[in-house]
């Protein structure tokens, strides 16, 4: 008889902290009605290539990465996936600024005004 052997579920290319899942659930309780969760790209910008981008999507598409959390799904797009392996998503809020902040392994560096980032 041969051995069925179990896989542990893979790995989320980022990890949320529980800051950035709440952050995502106070997003979509006020997202438009035709969205169904927040994504995370990288698009060509900035200094040095690449920055975050993170917005509401209302279709899934074929090789995003899907990840549910307790306030509602967060999408990472396929073609960033890459680039964001291993990353680190937060949210952050003082007197002054409010946002996403990124641990990116990845990142060779970033610009010296923080907008982009390079691998």
């Amino acid at each position: 008889m041969t051995e069925t052997r179990t896989r542990p579920a893979p790995k989320a290319a980022v990890i949320l902290t529980p800051r950035a899942e709440e952050r995502i659930a106070e997003l979509m309780a006020k997202a438009p009605d035709d969205a169904i969760g927040v994504k995370l790209s990288t698009p060509r910008r900035g200094c040095s290539g690449l920055a975050y981008s993170v917005d509401y999507v209302t279709e899934e598409a074929k090789f995003d990465e899907k990840i549910a959390t307790p306030g509602g799904i967060f999408y990472i797009d396929g073609a960033s996936v890459l680039y964001l392996v291993g990353s680190t998503m937060d949210w952050v809020e003082d007197d002054f600024t409010a946002g996403f902040v990124f641990d990116n392994p990845n990142a060779k560096g970033a610009c010296g005004c923080g907008e982009s980032f390079m691998v």
